[in-house]
This record gives structure tokens, C-alpha cells and sequence, in this order.
């Protein structure tokens, strides 16, 4: 039996529009991983660009377990000596761009490389419910019905 491998002639990319609203963040993150890479399909092939192009909407109302929100951070360094600064995972979501926090989530669940960066162009979130991607028909997923744990109430 040969090993498939799918040419770019045979991708097909759909548009997925998931609500992120009450939904657990790494429940979320590692199926938008899976999504991205086309995980999901049966003619996954490891080298090419198969997974489907997604739309996240309501990127600061999605939930943590645990004091996550409070204990998580994300940190960076200035470039200068001592300058190392973070923020908590709630000061990012109540701040300016709180989509930050699900493309950051996702982001760390791809393999690194030129790749999984191709992949995460394929990705849009936004903080509030509009987005201007209704011409491309989206088909949406409801993550919350597919198992008690992914969601949780604040």
C-alpha cells in the first residue's frame, strides 16, 4: 500500500467561524490547532498547508479553569538589564487586544517553523461578535455542545 500525499490541487479550505464565548481557553486553542494543520481530515499530509481558515468571535469572553486568569503569565524582555516585565492573563483580556490571548494559546500548540507561521495567517480572532468575513459563508462549529468540559461559567 503507498502512503498518501495530497498536491495542492487536492486541498480544499473551508472558512470556520467559532464563538468563543464561555469556552474553556485551551479546549478551544487545541482544536483550533487541529484545524489549522487539517488535522481533522482524512488526506492530512504533514508538509502542505491543508487546514481550513478560522474566524473567532468574541475572543474576551473565553473562560479559564482554575486561577488562571489571575496566576498565568505572559512575559517579555525589554533588551535591557533587569528589563523583564509581564502581565497576567486577565490584565491582557480586560486590556486593548485581548484576542492576544487565544493567538498566543494556539500559536504555542503548533510546531514551530515556516510552516505552522503560514498557518497561523489562516487565523482571525476578534474581541467582539462582528467580523467582516460573511462572504466567504463560514460554516460554523459550536464548541460548547460538543462536551460538558469545554465550557465553564464565570
Amino acid at each position: 500500500m503507498k502512503t498518501y500525499s495530497a498536491r495542492p490541487a487536492d486541498i480544499d479550505k473551508k472558512w470556520v467561524l467559532i464563538d468563543a464565548e464561555g469556552v474553556v481557553l485551551g479546549r478551544l486553542a487545541s482544536l483550533v490547532a487541529m484545524r489549522l494543520r487539517g488535522k481533522h481530515k482524512a488526506t492530512f499530509t504533514p508538509h502542505m498547508d491543508m487546514g481550513d481558515n478560522v474566524i473567532i468571535i468574541n475572543a474576551d469572553k473565553v473562560q479559564m479553569t482554575g486561577n488562571k486568569r489571575a496566576d498565568k503569565r505572559y512575559y517579555w524582555h525589554t533588551g535591557f538589564p533587569g528589563g523583564i516585565k509581564f502581565r497576567t492573563a486577565g490584565q491582557i483580556l480586560e486590556g486593548r487586544f485581548p484576542e492576544r490571548v487565544i493567538v498566543k494559546a494556539v500559536e504555542r500548540m503548533l510546531p514551530g517553523g515556516p510552516l505552522s507561521r503560514k498557518q497561523m495567517g489562516n487565523l482571525r480572532v476578534y474581541a467582539g461578535a462582528e467580523h467582516p468575513h460573511e462572504a466567504q459563508n463560514p460554516e460554523v462549529v459550536d464548541l460548547a455542545s460538543k462536551n460538558p468540559k469545554n465550557t465553564r461559567s464565570a
